[in-house]
């Protein structure tokens, strides 16, 4: 599993293996957030997997997949990782994904700006242009 820090309390992930929870819960996080919708790839865990296997290790757990983005999906997304107790990880296949949902929200909320999420994508190595799209597309006040 490849992860990326985000910020103090969202890491972003590639598809963990099951096997991998207890060392998640090990490293501090106490959340798993997946943004992967079941059956995406027949080698892939799904939820109810995934949220077993949370609960073995001590972890809390979401699966908020992605589909088409809304703001709903975004503050639904927000909420959970705001209202985790401590550092969540958050997963999709490679990760990029789960980054553009947390870049979204950071721009609707004003923490970042559209133009910052090109020098970030380049700092973590997840291409966010799918956020500065959607940005552009759908949030009327969003900061260009």
């Amino acid at each position: 599993m490849h992860t990326v820090k985000l910020s103090a309390d969202v890491t972003v992930a590639s598809q963990p293996d099951l096997s991998e929870f207890r060392g998640i819960a090990a490293d501090g996080y106490v959340a798993v957030v997946n943004n992967r919708p079941d059956g995406e790839d027949p080698t892939q865990p799904g939820s109810e997997a995934e949220e077993a296997a949370a609960e073995e290790a001590g972890l809390a757990y979401a699966h908020i997949p992605m589909g088409p983005v809304t703001e709903s999906t975004v503050r639904h997304f927000q909420s959970v990782v705001h209202g985790a107790a401590g550092p969540v990880l958050v997963h999709c296949r490679s990760g990029t994904r789960s980054a553009n949902l947390w870049a979204i929200g950071e721009v609707l909320d004003g923490r970042l700006e559209i133009a910052d999420l090109g020098p970030l994508s380049r700092q973590i190595g997840l291409d966010l242009s799918g956020a500065a799209g959607w940005l552009r597309q759908h949030a009327a006040d969003a900061r260009a």
